[in-house]
């Protein structure tokens, strides 16, 4: 049996659906630090996110601006491309239709670019930003968002792989046009969903 199959029937014995787990990953109770270049500085203090691009609202909002908006918590799993998978992750948050909203973006904007330290981006439709469980998000399990995992603020957009949610937010730029980032440019698939298995371009 290999260690996947092992893993999973190990959910199986706790009563947790094993289900819940895409092809391809395992559950850890662990929360993997991963990420590219050096862990960026920032503080609630320094942070700040410039929205722009196609929009009628240009502003640049510090965190006290953003955590100023109605704040929501939720609960859900996250998945990584590398493989792992963590249940019942704790957050709290805005929800990134808020920024939206605020954002006015024009009737032509398809997609929003996360722009990150580091000149790091990625590329999503603009559906994706307005479900219930996209945030941006400064807490983590009851705690503010170790530096390691994004912190002072990340995005958060479970349904995908976690290279989707950007650490360490600079950006949100409105496109009519589509963008792919770095992972995207570097052989990751443009979307990255885990249950369709879309970890790399042809997947």
């Amino acid at each position: 049996m290999s260690f996947f199959d092992r893993n999973r029937k190990q959910l199986e014995s706790l009563g947790i659906d094993p289900a819940r787990l895409p092809a391809g990953q395992y559950h850890t109770d662990r929360f993997p630090v991963l990420h590219v270049g050096d862990v960026a500085n920032l503080t609630p203090q320094t942070f700040s996110l410039r929205l722009f691009g196609e929009i009628d609202n240009p502003i640049t909002m510090s965190f006290d601006d953003i955590t100023a908006l109605p704040n929501v918590d939720v609960t859900t799993d996250i998945h990584c491309v590398t493989k792992w998978s963590k249940f019942d992750t704790q957050w709290r948050g805005v929800r990134l239709r808020d920024v939206v909203q605020l954002a006015q973006p024009h009737a032509s904007v398809q997609h929003i670019i996360q722009h990150a330290v580091y000149g790091y981006t990625t590329n999503l439709p603009l559906a994706d930003y307005l479900g219930n469980n996209a945030l941006l998000t400064w807490q983590f399990d009851g705690e503010p968002l170790e530096a390691i995992h994004g912190g002072p603020m990340r995005v958060l957009i479970p349904h995908l792989y976690f290279w989707k949610s950007a650490k360490w937010l600079e950006g949100l730029e409105f496109s009519a046009v589509d963008k792919p980032g770095f992972w995207e440019r570097n052989g990751y698939h443009n979307y990255g969903d885990p249950f369709k298995e879309q970890r790399y371009t042809n997947d």
